[in-house]
């Protein structure tokens, strides 16, 4: 085994690196979207179909809507900030406090939507 990498090595182990980023912009893009369809499912259809009061269906559509562009603006600051880690040859975490966002964000939305489900 070689005491050193060499260059091809190392721009291999980047362009393999931006590559894998891309595929994960697109990933929040996808979960994204789709928090934006369960938006309009549950904000607009559900409410249509089952002629209950749609004020808690809509608000927990909105919710979820928020929770959409909130992925995808976080896909877009996480591209970012790895294309900058990769060019300084360093490495960029996920930021704690954005995940425990997310995770209490979607919590709540689950609860709310277990509660429509059950209520509703």
């Amino acid at each position: 085994m070689p005491d050193h990498i060499d260059d091809q090595e190392i721009r291999d182990a980047a362009r393999r690196t931006r590559l894998a980023n891309e595929r994960t912009f697109l990933a929040w893009w996808r979960t994204g979207l789709t928090s934006i369809a369960v938006a309009v499912g549950l904000g607009r259809i559900v409410p249509g179909v089952s002629h209950s009061t749609s004020w808690p269906y809509e608000a927990v559509g909105t919710g979820y809507g928020a929770l959409g562009i909130c992925f995808m603006a976080i896909g877009y600051l996480r591209v970012r900030a790895v294309e900058r880690a990769v060019d300084a040859g360093g490495f960029a975490p996920l930021e704690r406090a954005l995940t425990l966002g997310v995770l209490i964000g979607g919590s709540l939305l689950g609860v709310a939507t277990n509660a429509l489900l059950y209520w509703g």
